[in-house]
């Protein structure tokens, strides 16, 4: 959505009501073991994994350094071929393009494959909003849409539902939006994909309006490129008459050669495929075969404000893989709910934030969403440093400074409720840069061990409640090492 979920509470908050759920922890634990697992047996498979994950991260380095060049390039290449591009500085007007679009057509029914960048913007509210009822297309998204939820996870929104708890909404649901469910519909993954494939394709024969996003674009001839399993994705794109293309304007690529590289990495870091089962590709329209409409919406919300951080923009290389989500111990034990975004996990961690800034309580709590165990920067496809961003970040949070804001470089005021941690990073500062001090403190903690308490006092309760403390040792390195080494040896 275009603001974090309503109502959602800060992440230590949200987290500490799903730690608490032992259904919703089983499903995740159960479904990201097993698809990291799968990942890993399918990378290992490439003796060249490194280069090509190098291969990428300089791709999208040098498609955002010259992103100016190449949306035009894009644009051009669209036009040119039969389409119409559209620009949306933030959600809003994205919003007003597609439903003036779909109003011009007359339908008051669209649908739509998986696009996260619609679900950023909340198309579907503002569809509802002006009468248009828009039908998820995906097996997991029909999940959470019948469900009355919210998507989980980047690759598998409805992975904190299980068997049991899909044939349900199946069987209540279904036919509240078009066919039911089968009588006696049973839990078996056979039947329930047979109910949602004789559900949908109900909507694929009637719908004459189509709303995709796009994995890449290509540049130099214009191509979108969707990847999916499900075969879905190809409905959508070729049987309505008019199709809407919504897709964040980081996802362009210079040439096809370099989908080479990404149609190798995404699979196999995603659902550990060597290839999808399905690669649509589409170049503006043709009148012998698929829409005889085509619109892209290039969108913005925030991208380019985040192109000009030089830290935070390597999250713009992110290829929604899910991978880091997967190996990530925060979101597998707090699940996606908890960061109050449509992107959860590591990424969305330091994502959702740049596009939506650090004023809510949400977003000011993400960075800290994690233990930088640095496993997600270890399985990115394009090397994102997921932990280093997370603390340029968390400095922001702190600390305040300056960003850009809608094009306007502004300062920010530090975030409420950090005080003592501004007030320990300064004194840290202080101490580690005067060695003198930090010497006589280290002797005068080692001297005083015995009387240290087992927890922290004040803020630091909230560190100690979960962990043990660190004992201090009976006397500071350095003074070993000149015990043992001799005063000359240089510690």
């Amino acid at each position: 959505m275009s603001g974090t979920f309503v109502g959602m509470p800060a992440f230590p908050e949200a987290a500490r009501a799903a730690v608490g759920d032992a259904t919703l922890r089983a499903n995740l634990r159960h479904a990201t073991h097993t698809i990291r697992d799968k990942r890993a047996r399918a990378v290992a498979e490439l003796d060249d994994w490194a280069r090509l994950r190098e291969a990428g991260k300089r791709i999208k380095d040098h498609t955002l350094r010259h992103l100016d060049r190449y949306l035009l390039r894009l644009e051009e290449a669209v036009t040119a071929a039969g389409g119409t591009v559209h620009w949306a500085v933030d959600a809003a007007e994205a919003n007003r393009i597609v439903t003036r679009l779909v109003e011009e057509t007359g339908e008051s029914e669209v649908v739509k494959v998986k696009s996260m960048a619609t679900q950023e913007i909340g198309l579907n509210e503002a569809l509802e909003a002006a009468g248009v009822r828009a039908y998820e297309t995906d097996l997991a998204e029909l999940i959470v849409q019948l469900g009355h939820d919210r998507p989980s996870h980047i690759l598998v929104p409805a992975i904190h539902r299980n068997r049991g708890e899909i044939r349900d909404i199946f069987r209540t649901e279904m036919g509240r939006w078009g066919r039911p469910a089968p009588e006696g519909l049973t839990d078996t993954p056979a039947e329930l994909a047979e109910a949602a494939r004789l559900h949908l394709r109900e909507k694929f024969l009637r719908a004459r309006v189509g709303i995709s996003g796009a994995n890449f674009m290509v540049a130099e001839t214009g191509t979108l490129v969707v990847v999916e399993s499900e075969g879905n994705g190809r409905m959508c794109l070729t049987l309505p008459e008019t199709l809407i293309s919504v897709v964040g304007v980081e996802k362009v690529v210079p040439t096809w050669r370099d989908l080479e590289v990404f149609l190798q990495t995404l699979p196999r870091s995603s659902t550990a495929e060597r290839m999808n089962p399905y690669t649509s590709t589409w170049t503006g329209t043709t009148d012998s075969d698929g829409p005889r409409a085509f619109h892209l919406v290039l969108l913005d919300n925030g991208r380019t404000d985040a192109l000009a951080d030089e830290v935070g923009r390597q999250a713009l290389r992110c290829i929604r893989c899910s991978a880091c989500l997967n190996v990530c111990p925060v979101y597998e034990r707090a699940g996606g709910h908890a960061y109050g975004s449509v992107y959860p996990g590591p990424i969305g961690a330091i994502l959702s934030p740049q596009l939506r800034g650090t004023g809510s309580a949400v977003d000011a709590s993400l960075p800290y969403a994690s233990s930088l165990c640095g496993a997600c920067y270890e399985v990115c496809p394009v090397a994102i440093d997921i932990p280093e961003v997370l603390v340029h970040l968390r400095e922001r949070v702190v600390e305040g400074g300056e960003v850009t804001r809608r094009g306007v470089r502004v300062r920010l005021r530090p975030a409420k409720g950090h005080a003592a941690e501004r007030a320990a990073m300064r004194a840290a500062r202080w101490v580690l840069g005067r060695p003198g001090a930090l010497r006589a403190g280290q002797r005068l903690a080692s001297r005083t061990r015995a009387v240290h308490p087992r927890t922290l006092p004040g803020p630091g309760r909230a560190w100690s409640a979960t962990r043990d403390l660190p004992p201090v040792p009976a006397e500071p390195f350095r003074d070993w090492w000149r015990r043992t080494h001799g005063e000359g040896s240089g510690a």
